[in-house]
C-alpha cells in the first residue's frame, strides 16, 4: 500500500476521540511512508487526519472542488493540491491517486464516497481494499445495515466482504496491509 485515501467528516462530531482518532490515523501513515489521499478540507476530521500527516512528515495530497475552494474550506498546506469542476470529479481523482480505503466517522459526503467506491468493486470497476475504522462504535449500525442487505438477498456475500471492520488502529492497518481482493463476480443474482 503506498498510498491510503482518507473519507471522513468536515465536522469533528460530538465526542472528541473522533478527532483524536483522525489525527492518529494521518500520523500512522506519515510514519509509515503511506502518502494520504483526502478531499483536502482544513476543517473538521479531514482537517485533522491532514494535519496528523503532515506533522509525521508525510506526503499529503488533496482534492477539491472549485467552489469548496472558494468557501475556503481548502487546506492550502499540503504537499499537492487538485483543483476540480465538480464532487464527482473529486472522487475519480481521488480513487486514481490511490490504492485503499480508510473510511472514518462522517455524514453524507462520507458515505457517498465511500458506498460509490464499493459500487464500482462491485460491478468490477475497481478492487480498492476499504474498511471503516469504528471508532466509539459509529458504524454499528451500518454494519447491521450491510449484514441486513445481504440476508436480504440484495448483496451477494461475495460483494459483503468488499466491506472490512477495524476497531483499532493495528487492525486497520493489518487489514489492508493483508487484503486480498475477492473473486470477481456480477452483481446480478441469477434466478
Amino acid at each position: 500500500m503506498k498510498s491510503a485515501l482518507v473519507f471522513c467528516g468536515a465536522n469533528k462530531g460530538n465526542h472528541p476521540l473522533y478527532a483524536e482518532t483522525a489525527r492518529e490515523v494521518g500520523q500512522q501513515l506519515g510514519q509509515r511512508g503511506i502518502r494520504l489521499v483526502y478531499g483536502a478540507g482544513k476543517v473538521g476530521l479531514m482537517g485533522e487526519v491532514a494535519e496528523g500527516a503532515l506533522q509525521a512528515g508525510g506526503e499529503v495530497i488533496g482534492v477539491i472542488p472549485f467552489f469548496l475552494r472558494k468557501e475556503e474550506v481548502s487546506h492550502e498546506g499540503l504537499t499537492h493540491l487538485y483543483v476540480v469542476d465538480s464532487m464527482h470529479e473529486r472522487k475519480i481523482k481521488m480513487a486514481q491517486l490511490s490504492d485503499a480505503v480508510i473510511v472514518l466517522p462522517g455524514g453524507y459526503g462520507t458515505m457517498d464516497e465511500v458506498f460509490e467506491m464499493l459500487t464500482l468493486a462491485q460491478v468490477g470497476q475497481g478492487q480498492h481494499p476499504v474498511c471503516f475504522l469504528n471508532v466509539n462504535g459509529y458504524f454499528d449500525f451500518l454494519l447491521q445495515q450491510l449484514d441486513h442487505m445481504e440476508a436480504e438477498g440484495f448483496l451477494k456475500p461475495v460483494h459483503r466482504q468488499l466491506t472490512m471492520m477495524a476497531s483499532s488502529l493495528p487492525e486497520l492497518f493489518q487489514k489492508l496491509e493483508q487484503y486480498e481482493a475477492p473473486p470477481k463476480e456480477g452483481k446480478w443474482i441469477k434466478l
